[in-house]
C-alpha cells in the first residue's frame, strides 16, 4: 500500500489514535484518582478522617473511604469549601510542627488527637490561621466525615455501605437500581 492508497478519512484516524497513543502514555505518570487533592492532601485528609471515625469492632472512616467522598464533593455540590480546605490543611500541619515538630501523619495517634482537639477548642495560635478559624475548619472536617460515612455511597463514601452494616439499617432501594435482595 503506497501513500497515495491511503484515504484521507484512514490517515487523520490513525494519526489522531497514534497520538492519542502517545498521550496517554505521557500523561500516566501524572495521573491521579483524585478530583481535588493532591497526593499528599488525601493522605492528610485520610488520616484525620479516621481520627473522627476511628475503627473499632466495625470498619471507620478510612475504610468507609470517607476521603473519596470529600474529594468527590469538594469538584461539585461542595465546591465553595474548596479554599477552606487549601488553607487549612496547611495551617493544620503548621500547627502540628509547631506542637510537636512533626506533621500530622508523622504523629502518633495521642498526639494526632491532641492536635484535633486543639482545633476544636481554639487552643491554637489565632494569628497564625488569620481569617480562618481553627474550630470552623474543624467543624467542617468532621462534618464532611460524617456525610461521607452516614451518606448514601452514590456520593462517593460508605463504601459497601459499611455504616449501614454497623447501624443493621436496610440499604435505601434506589428507583432504578434495585439491585438489592428483596425481604
Amino acid at each position: 500500500m503506497t501513500v497515495n492508497d491511503i484515504s484521507r478519512r484512514r490517515f487523520i484516524g490513525q494519526t489522531a489514535a497514534g497520538l492519542g497513543v502517545v498521550s496517554l502514555l505521557g500523561c500516566s505518570a501524572h495521573f491521579s484518582h483524585w478530583r481535588f487533592f493532591t497526593e499528599e492532601e488525601a493522605k492528610l485528609v485520610e488520616a484525620i478522617t479516621g481520627q473522627i471515625i476511628p475503627a473499632d469492632d466495625d470498619p471507620g472512616a478510612i475504610e468507609a473511604g470517607v476521603v473519596f467522598y470529600i474529594d468527590k464533593q469538594l469538584v461539585g455540590p461542595l465546591a465553595a469549601y474548596q479554599a477552606d480546605y487549601r488553607r487549612g490543611l496547611p495551617l493544620l500541619q503548621h500547627t502540628c510542627r509547631k506542637m510537636f515538630g512533626k506533621t500530622f501523619l508523622e504523629l502518633k495517634w495521642e498526639e494526632q488527637t491532641t492536635v484535633l482537639k486543639a482545633l476544636e477548642s481554639g487552643n491554637v495560635d489565632q494569628q497564625e490561621w488569620g481569617e480562618q478559624s481553627p474550630q470552623r475548619f474543624f467543624s467542617l472536617l468532621r462534618d464532611h466525615t460524617m456525610q461521607g460515612f452516614y451518606g448514601s455511597p452514590r456520593h462517593g463514601g460508605n463504601r459497601n455501605y459499611i455504616s449501614y452494616k454497623m447501624l443493621d439499617l436496610d440499604m435505601p432501594y434506589i428507583i432504578g437500581q434495585n439491585r438489592y435482595r428483596q425481604s
